[in-house]
């Protein structure tokens, strides 16, 4: 209802009711319990899975509730400027996507610089609070017995720090040609559209502010294809070829923008007996089709979790692993195999190598930046005295090959809001994007050359969903395709063809 209709008092029941939920996570005998059980010898696999679930969700919680208080009161005024912040642009308040606009159409080198200078505003004037958090996060972390804020985080979500960073530290080396490239290509497509030398680039040069977007492929304009398209008959469509059941999700779900609707998309397993539902805001575009299908793959995913599982386990191992399949499905809008069998659209034959290089070159630019991201916020909770804003910068050179402003003593970074906000989430990102690639690869080789037949689907419920919790997310894709994690697959999807 929050999401739904936008009304104050449903926000303020679903902030009493998440309260109410985390509550249960903090009570000092419930954790002593389970700290006693962890260590009985006699607990089997299942009861074991549980209680190492819910020990994850407790640990964080046994601080005082007056300490915890302070962090909560830094975040809720980190959020309130960011809400209510406004960038000051030649003068005058404007939107976020306004000056995205600026960003993605100027071709004017002063005004793109003035936006992009106005988009880093709120970084400046949430700094202060954001070191305080950073440092008030860590404290909290040494007194539950982890080294930083950082490592707590990534243990209780199950992620261990050295294999994660050497995934990413592999997956950079092998991508650096390849990027390198790409990079040089679009540097020379933005030369001439915007007459600046190639060594004048800067970052108010992209289309976005962290370079997180690849610019698209000139002359390409793909939401033509989805002009007159019944877009949800194309999904159900999409998901029924793999003999995986999504209408009842369908008939449950928010899908047209109206006012005072949450504007973003998202799924909601509300229950875990199988009321899953999602909201979205379609128009006729790539942008909503790539939603709608990464949407109902995390949908999926949900439905065909074995209901006899205990309740804690009706539930993903990690969201790294839902994630992966809700990118598997998003991706089908750039695969021409996908678009010829379900838009059908004469224009697309003739698209086909801008879709490819447009896919190619958005997971180069993607990955580059999520890779920048998580070894800046890494380093920057194991040591916050450090000068972050010359950090920053020294990172986005040497991964994301970019020349800094000639000022860049200004924390640029702090405007991400996912620093403050959502910390030590965006690896799950990447981790997604690369099991994605790697249970395509094995499906590709082992279960069929054709994505939309019946044994996919199947392959995916008995060998990915089913197990829900059960499994720990690297064990999960270990039986899934019979190894590890591994960025070789990702490598060879979208850069070897390069």
């Amino acid at each position: 209802m929050a999401a739904t209709t936008g009304k104050k008092e449903w926000n303020e029941k679903h902030i009493k009711a998440l309260n109410k939920y985390f509550a249960n996570f903090s009570v000092k005998e419930v954790y002593k319990t389970v700290l006693f059980y962890r260590e009985d010898k006699q607990v089997n696999s299942l009861q074991r899975r549980q209680l190492d679930d819910l020990y994850n969700k407790m640990v964080k919680n046994q601080l005082d509730p007056s300490i915890t208080a302070k962090t909560l009161e830094l975040e809720k005024a980190i959020s309130h400027e960011i809400n209510t912040y406004r960038p000051i642009f030649k003068g005058k308040a404007v939107t976020n996507n306004e000056i995205l606009d600026i960003l993605k159409t100027s071709n004017n080198s002063e005004q793109r610089k003035e936006a992009w200078l106005a988009a880093k505003q709120i970084g400046k004037k949430i700094e202060d609070t954001v070191l305080q958090l950073v440092h008030k996060r860590n404290k909290d972390a040494q007194a539950l017995g982890y080294e930083n804020f950082y490592h707590m985080s990534l243990e209780t979500q199950e992620l261990n720090v050295d294999e994660v960073f050497n995934i990413f530290n592999k997956l950079k080396v092998l991508s650096d040609e390849p990027f390198r490239r790409v990079k040089d290509e679009i540097d020379e497509e933005l030369s001439i559209k915007l007459g600046v030398t190639k060594e004048n680039i800067r970052p108010w040069h992209y289309v976005d502010p962290f370079f997180q977007e690849a610019p698209p492929v000139s002359g390409i304009d793909l939401d033509q294809v989805y002009k007159n398209k019944n877009m949800e008959q194309i999904v159900i469509n999409t998901f029924e070829s793999m003999g995986l059941d999504i209408k009842d999700i369908f008939q449950k779900s928010d899908l047209y923008p109206r006012d005072n609707k949450n504007p973003f998309g998202f799924c909601t397993n509300t229950d875990r007996r199988g009321d899953i539902r999602v909201l979205v805001n379609i128009d006729e575009s790539v942008f909503w089709a790539t939603a709608l299908l990464h949407e109902f793959g995390h949908a999926a995913y949900f439905k065909y979790i074995d209901a006899k599982l205990p309740f804690i386990l009706r539930f993903h191992s990690h969201s790294l692993t839902t994630e992966a399949i809700a990118m598997f499905f998003g991706r089908l809008t750039k695969r021409l195999d996908w678009q010829q069998r379900f838009i059908k659209d004469e224009q697309l034959e003739h698209l086909e190598p801008a879709i490819k290089k447009m896919m190619q070159r958005q997971m180069l630019v993607n990955a580059r930046w999520i890779i920048t991201f998580c070894y800046f916020e890494k380093e920057m909770y194991e040591n916050p005295d450090q000068d972050l804003n010359k950090r920053w910068w020294e990172l986005v050179q040497e991964i994301q090959f970019i020349s800094p402003p000639e000022d860049t003593n200004y924390p640029d970074w702090a405007s991400k809001m996912h620093f403050s906000l959502a910390p030590v989430t965006y690896q799950d990102y990447l981790l997604g994007e690369l099991t994605a690639s790697q249970l395509q690869s094995y499906i590709e080789n082992n279960i069929s050359n054709d994505l939309f037949v019946p044994e996919v689907g199947l392959y995916l419920k008995e060998n990915f969903f089913k197990h829900g919790a059960l499994l720990n997310w690297n064990e999960k894709i270990k039986r899934a395709t019979g190894e590890n994690l591994n960025p070789r697959y990702f490598i060879n999807q979208f850069l070897m063809g390069h």
